[in-house]
Order: structure tokens, then C-alpha cells, then sequence
């Protein structure tokens, strides 16, 4: 575990951190722009959706964790860094006051993940914004202002190439996959496939995030540390003692054409693989929840999700927990991962041959990502319709649920369809 601080006076990075969260003019922050436009270059982190959410850039602390203790090690950090920190919160919100971001690897090894706690965190929900400024010193000398930042840069030159396997080779392990569930103790297994993309000079994060934010309102738009993408999946929320994650699995490609797309989400509502794969996934979730519920709402049908490139079998899972004061939102998000819908059904099977046959490591794609505020209480999605970004490179996730009658080249089109999304954010 390796930790990090801004220094405080004479370099005291040990000193305790010091938040400040004051009410912002709604009226004032559109005048603006939108959030997005307020992040600058330094550590810009993200979770939006339909425009509102959080933004924050700046570093004043941060975690990196690895291996199989790395949602613990993380959890401990942030438990004792909260417990050290001095606060004034004007606004009593879930995200007001101390608030860290994260993403965190989908193995366990090497299981690279962090937590990162903002210099400053901009927040809006409904007719409420506020704005947190977090560091070192007194917290009068924490003086909130707001400007919009420089507009980044879009990527020139951008090119696309195969990543880990070509087409060929993936609908092969898709393949080699359908036989193995036909023959073992196995009901469904999650393929991923990468892209690489590369562009003439270093890619500015908050252009494809502005483009991804835009072209697909209803999804999470995140953004920690080089992951980022359009989530349309959360895999837990906690506010206030309900807990909620909504589970996709199944999934068709759009047309364009309203009437035909109308048709084909009818198909996909009656699909017996779709059906069998969604499925797995809700119970998958459900199982993990119950023994920190007292009570639960699982829907007997999904319904269908519509996105502008794909629709999804959707479920919403909620529930009332009874273990807030010991239990936080990432130490349920640590729960329910590897859920069905990203890892497979029995997931340990499921993960061991995603090891062997997949033939890449996934980084964080998949993982966890997403905030969480002193009280435990956050929001966890899952790192899809994803990418990492690195200097001139950018490396984009695709994965597609197997079970015992898909078709490799149809997972092949699934998997192409949900490339488009960080593709098309970096195009200008």
C-alpha cells in the first residue's frame, strides 16, 4: 500500500486534512458551463450523470493498493484518514464533506487500484450545488472560487489496432469457452477484448469525458486516475440506509431505425440466452446483498435499457441495510465483485478460465469505480464502455457475456458495438 499527500506548512504532510464544503448558486454554476467544464488538467476526477454528480481535480491524499487486500487496504486508509480530519460542511449532502474517488482492479493480481481524495470537489443534485475545497493549514484559508477552466485539446492523428487478440483469435477463445460450458460445471463466463488507440501527441482525458457526457446522458461518466467511460451499469449506491444496483446483462445492437429497434428490444425481452445470462447476474447480485439487508426488492423481469448503440436486459435491485455503521458502500462494492454480469456463473470457475483463455490483463476494466464520502455512503459503477488512458495512448475494454448456445460472431458484433462509445469520444 503506498500513500501520497500534498505538504502542509514546512511540509507536514502528516498533518490532518482540513474540508470545507459552502453551498454554491445553482444560477451562478450554469452561468458556467456545465461541470465538466470547470475541470483543469491537474488530477481530474468525474461521476456524472444527466449532469449532475461530482467533479473534482487536485491531489490533497491519495492510496494505492494491490493484490487481494486492496478493497480492505483501502477501506482502512480512508476509514483513518476521515478520522484524523477536521470538516465544516454547510451542506449535508451524500457527497459533501470529506469525499474520495476510486478505481479498483478487477483481479486480484496484481490488482493495482487507488483512492484519491480531491483538492476540490464540485457538486450538484437537482436545485442543490456545492463545492468542497480540502487541504492543509486552517479553514478559513480554504476559500472557495469557481471559474471555468481552459478547454482541453482533441487528439490528432488517432489510430486503431488490435490489442491483446484479433478478431480471429477472440472468436476462438469465445469458442473454446462454449465448449467448456457444454462440458463442465459451468453456466456463463465474461470474454473481455482490448483495442489500442494511439494518437501524435499526449490525449487530454476531459475531451473524450465531455463527448462521452454528451452522447450518452443516462450513463455514469467517470473519470480516476487514466480509467475512464460511460457506465451504464451501477453496481452499488448507498444513501441514507437504502442500498440499489442495477444489473445489466443481455444485450442487442441498435439500428437506428426506431420501428426495427422496437422489434429487436421485444426479441431481446424473450431471448432465452439473454434471459438465462441476465439472470445469473441478478441472482449473483441479490446473493452478495441479502446478508446486509433487512429487507429487499428483486424484480421477477428486466426491463430493457436503451442506449443510443445497444440495448441491455436491465434490473434494478434494491434493498435496506442494516449494517451502515460497519458495513460502507465499498466494502459493499467489494461484496459484489466479481458480480455474473462482468465475471461469469460460479464465479470462481468463471474467473479461472477468463485467466486462461482471455489472454490479457484486464486492469481496471470491469472494476469498481466511482466515490465515496466519510459516512460510507457513494456510488460504485462498473468500469465498462471503458478505457485507460496513458500519455498518447489510449486502450479501449469490450467484454460480452458466453453461454452455452453464443455464437462467436455475433459476441464478436456485441463486443464491436460496445467499442463505439469511447471510439466515437475520441474522434473530433
Amino acid at each position: 500500500m503506498t500513500t501520497s499527500a500534498s505538504p502542509g506548512p514546512q511540509g507536514a504532510i502528516d498533518a490532518p486534512l482540513l474540508a470545507r464544503t459552502v453551498p454554491v448558486d445553482v444560477s451562478g454554476l450554469d452561468a458556467l458551463g456545465s461541470l465538466l467544464d470547470l475541470l483543469p488538467p491537474d488530477h481530474p476526477v468525474s461521476w456524472l450523470r444527466r449532469g449532475e454528480g461530482l467533479v473534482g481535480w487536485g491531489c490533497a491524499a491519495q492510496v494505492r493498493t494491490e493484490g487481494p487486500t486492496r478493497f480492505s487496504d483501502a477501506a482502512k486508509w480512508w476509514e483513518e484518514t476521515t478520522a484524523r480530519s477536521v470538516v465544516r460542511d454547510e451542506v449535508e449532502e451524500p457527497g459533501t464533506g470529506m469525499v474520495c474517488f476510486g478505481t479498483f482492479a478487477f483481479a486480484d493480481e496484481p490488482g493495482d487500484s487507488v483512492l484519491q481524495v480531491p483538492s476540490v470537489v464540485v457538486g450538484r443534485r437537482g436545485d442543490r450545488a456545492w463545492m468542497t475545497v480540502v487541504g492543509r493549514g486552517s479553514l478559513e484559508a480554504l476559500e472557495p472560487r469557481l471559474s471555468p477552466a481552459a478547454a482541453p485539446d482533441a487528439p490528432a492523428g488517432v489510430t486503431f489496432a488490435d490489442g491483446s487478440l484479433n478478431s480471429e483469435e477472440w472468436m476462438s477463445a469465445v469458442a473454446d469457452a462454449v465448449s467448456r460450458i457444454g462440458g463442465a460445471d459451468l453456466e456463463k463466463v465474461v470474454l473481455a477484448r482490448d483495442l489500442v488507440a494511439t494518437a501524435d501527441e499526449d490525449v487530454d482525458v476531459r475531451w473524450p469525458l465531455q463527448r462521452l457526457a454528451a452522447a450518452y446522458p443516462m450513463c455514469w461518466t467517470f473519470h480516476v486516475d487514466g480509467m475512464f467511460g460511460a457506465t451504464p451499469e451501477m453496481l452499488v449506491r448507498r444513501e441514507r440506509g437504502l442500498v440499489t444496483s442495477r444489473v445489466l446483462a443481455g444485450t442487442i445492437r441498435r439500428t437506428g431505425d426506431d420501428e426495427r429497434d422496437l422489434a429487436l428490444a421485444a426479441t431481446l425481452a424473450r431471448s432465452s440466452k439473454d434471459l438465462e445470462e441476465h439472470e445469473y447476474a441478478v441472482r449473483s447480485v441479490a446473493d452478495a446483498l441479502e446478508p446486509h439487508c433487512s429487507s429487499m426488492n428483486v424484480p421477477e423481469a428486466p426491463f430493457v435499457l436503451h442506449l443510443p448503440n445497444v440495448m441491455h436486459l436491465a434490473t434494478d435491485v434494491a434493498g435496506v441495510v442494516h449494517d451502515a455503521q460497519t458495513v460502507s458502500s465499498l466494502d459493499l462494492a467489494e461484496a459484489l465483485h466479481p458480480s455474473a454480469a462482468v465475471g461469469g456463473t460460479p464465479t470462481p470457475e468463471a474467473t479461472a478460465l477468463i485467466t486462461e483463455i482471455e489472454r490479457m490483463d484486464r486492469g481496471r476494466y470491469a472494476g469498481p469505480v466511482g466515490w465515496m464520502d466519510a459516512s460510507g455512503d457513494g456510488e460504485w459503477g462498473i468500469a465498462l464502455r471503458s478505457g485507460t488512458v496513458d500519455g498518447r495512448s489510449v486502450r479501449l475494454f469490450a467484454g460480452c457475456g458466453i453461454v452455452a448456445d453464443s455464437d462467436p460472431e455475433a459476441e464478436l458484433a456485441e463486443a464491436q458495438a460496445k467499442f463505439v462509445p469511447v471510439r466515437d469520444s475520441l474522434s473530433t
